[in-house]
């Protein structure tokens, strides 16, 4: 994106927070995997959204009005030594010429340069918790200002997390962010059905990660969005299953619950299909129940409607599939007045998806559950989870099914953005096993 669009999110930001307030995003420190080796780093989503900025270590300020600029970064220093182990830097340099910073510094200035940011401000809006180590730095800095003699305290007096601006305008995507949740959604797709063609029993849960995670790759995509979840038989019964090690069986279903992230927009797609290209009677019992709980709930995806009524609507139409196909017993109303459906289906029904594949944004205000307006994505993911010790016929133990599509609402009507990828039990029974084998 350009620094046009970070700009016009800054100022939108600091119109809402007034003259009055100095605002705070850290990006994060780099994080130790094992012995002398760091995880890959990324940035704290937050300070991406508003700079573009990916470093670790960097620190935004915003203070509106102040005489030196409203958008300060403080960032790592230009090290040709260490860009040569670890890559390249900005610099403070960079930080103005390419992310359009008023003004930056690097790290060891922050404690010079932090209390004048802060002087004479009534409102600090920082988010105390995510980082000891810069929270006693910030508060340092405040507790300095307050010792001032001679002339009264010039420390903020009111703290407020950034985030209760911040999020509600990350809930609802610009056109631009669109345009790359789309490509994320798109490069998702070709992952899982690459993965749908080349599925055949015999092959393990990890060939299919592989091959999902090389098609993000190779499309384009910096990461998965999320670890990616291959299931097969009972393992697709556990929500959050990653190890992936266990061998496909025929006759079995599998899970696959898998995203890429692009330019920091996250895909999310669940699909459930049969390992052998063929459901049987029962499973295609319960994938239908759950199909058709999907559709519904995508077609509620509409300008006011809310996400709660959504989940109970999806509640009530696969309750009333468990019972149509035997899996739970007595009234409809009474079997939710009970939440007997608790036992197959225990999770919501969809989340928001933007730059963190859980986005952000409240779903309730101090009136109730907030309604659906143009521009906000979420995910529809209903499923049925029935482990191998359930009290229903035997034939349908060890069944998870779970499908999941990304959604944007519009004035239209639902748009799904994960259309690229099979779902209609015939569909699926035609795409599976049709691709070249594989060999990893």
């Amino acid at each position: 994106m350009s620094n046009q669009v970070y700009n016009a999110r800054r100022s939108r930001l600091m119109a809402t927070i007034g003259d009055d307030a100095t605002l705070i995003v850290c990006s994060g420190q780099e994080k130790i995997r094992s012995r002398d080796t760091e995880y890959r780093f990324r940035a704290n989503s937050d300070l991406f959204y508003l700079s573009g900025f990916e470093e670790p270590e960097a620190v935004l300020v915003l203070s509106p009005g102040h005489d030196e600029g409203d958008f300060t970064l403080f960032v790592r220093p230009k090290d040709k030594k260490k860009e040569i182990w670890e890559g390249r830097r900005a610099g403070p340099e960079g930080a103005i010429s390419s992310y359009g910073a008023d003004q930056a510094y690097p790290l060891s200035e922050l404690d010079e340069k932090l209390p004048d940011l802060l002087r004479k401000r009534e409102t600090l809006y920082y988010q105390l918790g995510a980082d000891d180590v810069f929270d006693k730095k910030v508060l340092g800095v405040i507790s300095s200002l307050r010792r001032v003699k001679k002339r009264a305290p010039e420390a903020p007096v009111v703290l407020r997390d950034p985030r209760e601006h911040l999020h509600p305008m990350r809930k609802i995507k610009t056109a631009s962010e669109l345009e790359l949740l789309r490509k994320a959604c798109e490069i998702s797709a070709e992952g899982h059905l690459a993965a749908m063609k080349a599925c055949r029993p015999g092959m393990y849960e990890y060939e299919l990660q592989a091959l999902i995670e090389y098609t993000f790759l190779r499309k384009g995509g910096q990461f998965p969005a999320f670890t990616t979840i291959v299931g097969g038989g009972d393992n697709g019964t556990i929500l959050h299953y990653t190890s992936n090690r266990d061998q496909l069986r025929d006759g079995d279903l599998v899970l696959i619950d898998a995203g890429c992230e692009f330019s920091y927009y996250a895909g999310d797609i669940t699909r459930t299909f049969p390992v052998s290209g063929k459901f049987t009677p029962e499973q295609r019992d319960v994938y239908q129940a759950v199909l058709d709980a999907e559709e519904a709930a995508i077609a509620m995806c509409t300008v006011g409607e809310t996400p709660h009524d959504i989940h109970q609507a999806t509640i009530r139409r696969l309750t009333q599939s468990m019972v149509d196909i035997g899996l739970l017993k007595g009234t409809l109303d009474q079997l939710i007045e009970e939440k007997a459906y608790f036992d197959f289906f225990m999770h919501g029904t969809g989340h928001w998806l933007g730059i963190d594949v859980h986005d952000v944004g409240p779903y309730y205000d101090e009136s109730g559950a907030l309604k659906l307006v143009s521009g906000v994505v979420q995910t529809i993911e209903p499923g049925l989870y029935i482990g191998m010790d359930a009290d229903v016929p035997e034939a349908f133990r060890g069944i998870g099914v779970r499908i999941e599509d990304d959604v944007l609402t519009t004035e239209t009507g639902p748009v799904v953005l994960t259309g690229g990828v099979p779902k209609s039990v015939e569909a699926l029974e035609e795409v599976v096993g049709s691709g070249l084998t594989i060999s990893l």
